[in-house]
């Protein structure tokens, strides 16, 4: 029987913010931001890693940034990107695999459900769950939403529900500040807006994610 203890797979779409300690093996397809330790690290192609990393062993075909120990083998696969205070044991790169020891910029992900639910006429907070940044070179207060093509509604911060806004931080959805007013339509089965983020050195999400909005009641 195969023993998965100290086994922890991470996979697409899932986040973690803070600490994994104690792996013995760490699969990572999604995105960690913060301080790992494992025995293997494995980043799969598309996963992302940043922050402090402690590996036994590690085989990279993702991204993976910060400070970085490798006591063994670090393997850079052909798709793998490994920047910052990097030092290893041994080292084996693949044609097309990046190693680098200048820090870059990491544009922001929007992340989240992109799915909001208010009451007919009624308003509701955007939570984290439902939109997010991911950005581990930026303060929240340095990630700018820009908000296009809003539907039956507006979005406001709670200190001036009446007032529309198109911009706003990622420290305000943090801090429950965001919220979605919808305007009463009876016909209009659905709202709904489009969303982009950018950092503070102007590098953004792509293309604008559109944000649905259920409207109930």
């Amino acid at each position: 029987m195969t023993d998965h203890r100290g086994v922890l797979v991470l996979l697409q779409d899932a986040i973690i913010k803070g600490e994994v300690r104690n792996c013995r093996e760490f699969h990572l397809y999604g995105y960690v931001e913060g301080t790992i330790a494992a025995d293997e690290l494995i980043i799969y192609e598309g996963g992302r890693c940043y922050g402090t990393i402690r590996a036994g062993s590690a085989r990279i075909a993702g991204a993976l940034q910060g400070d970085v120990f490798v006591k063994n083998l670090i393997t850079i696969q052909r798709t793998g990107d490994v920047a910052g205070q990097v030092q290893y044991g041994s080292l084996s790169m693949e044609h097309g695999g990046n190693l680098s020891a200048d820090l870059r910029n990491v544009p922001p992900t929007m992340a989240g459900d992109l799915s909001v639910s208010v009451r007919r006429g009624s308003s509701v907070v955007v939570s984290t769950m439902d939109l997010t940044a991911l950005d581990p070179d930026d303060a929240p207060e340095h990630l700018l939403y820009q908000i296009t093509n809003v539907r039956n509604g507006y979005l406001a911060l709670s200190g001036t529900p009446s007032t529309p806004v198109c911009v706003f931080t990622q420290a305000d959805l943090q801090a429950g500040r965001v919220m979605f007013v919808h305007d009463g339509a009876i016909a209009a089965p659905a709202a709904s807006f489009d969303a982009v983020v950018a950092d503070h050195s102007g590098a953004t999400s792509g293309a604008a994610k559109t944000v649905n909005v259920e409207v109930v009641g």
